[in-house]
């Protein structure tokens, strides 16, 4: 019978993996909308998918989980191949890259608490390390493609979307729950956040200085 430790680590392997591959078709639409070559798209798929989960293992100190198991590297590409052949034949929505993005955000970022957690990390860094999983790939993708990233759009709830998942996965997890308990509400916490702000328009208040400023 599988030990609950077990099914932890099959399940942050689960989630990883998805995120990987939504996070790798969320880089392959940002190339096609820039009418990138194959390898621009494979490219930017895999700096998408992976480069978050990266700069989280560097700043831990573990190794690189694409460089471990290359699976994560074989997904990625399936992906971003899947994703091409997929707008050869059919138009993707407008928003396909913003929900591609909002469900790879809900995945990746719970994976990274979950690893800075088996790292004995505490919860602020635990919480950072998620935030930094979750949204550091979308912004390297933003940037390669000269877009305003995510992160950082008035019209987004992005980063606040991905934190408040966290603090409930943490606040579960002080209380009790499982670890696969957990991340699934901050998943759906950070995924409904996501989708809310994309159809309502949903944003924080901006900083205004100067004679602008209301």
């Amino acid at each position: 019978m599988p030990t609950p430790l077990h099914d932890t680590t099959r399940l942050l392997y689960l989630f990883t993996l998805l995120g990987v591959g939504v996070f790798a078709c969320s880089g392959a639409l940002a190339a096609g909308r820039r009418n990138l070559d194959p390898i621009g798209v494979a490219v930017l798929a895999m700096v998408t998918a992976i480069g978050g989960g990266t700069i989280r293992d560097v700043l831990l100190d573990r190794p690189v989980f694409w460089m471990v198991d290359s699976t994560h590297i074989v997904v990625c590409l399936a992906a971003a191949a899947a994703t091409w052949v997929w707008v050869h034949f059919f138009t993707p929505p407008d928003r396909a890259l913003q929900l591609a993005d909002a469900v790879g955000l809900a995945l990746f970022a719970v994976a990274g608490a979950q690893i800075a957690e088996e790292r004995g990390q505490s919860s602020l860094i635990v919480i950072l390390m998620g935030a930094i999983t979750g949204c550091a790939g979308g912004l390297l993708r933003d940037v390669l493609t000269a877009e305003v990233p995510l992160v950082f759009r008035k019209s987004e709830l992005y980063v606040t979307a991905c934190i408040a998942g966290l603090i409930a996965y943490v606040t579960l997890r002080y209380f009790g729950f499982q670890p696969g308990a957990a991340g699934s509400v901050s998943s759906a916490v950070i995924l409904t956040l996501r989708l809310a702000s994309i159809r309502w328009n949903i944003t924080l208040p901006t900083m205004r200085i100067g004679p602008d400023a209301d």
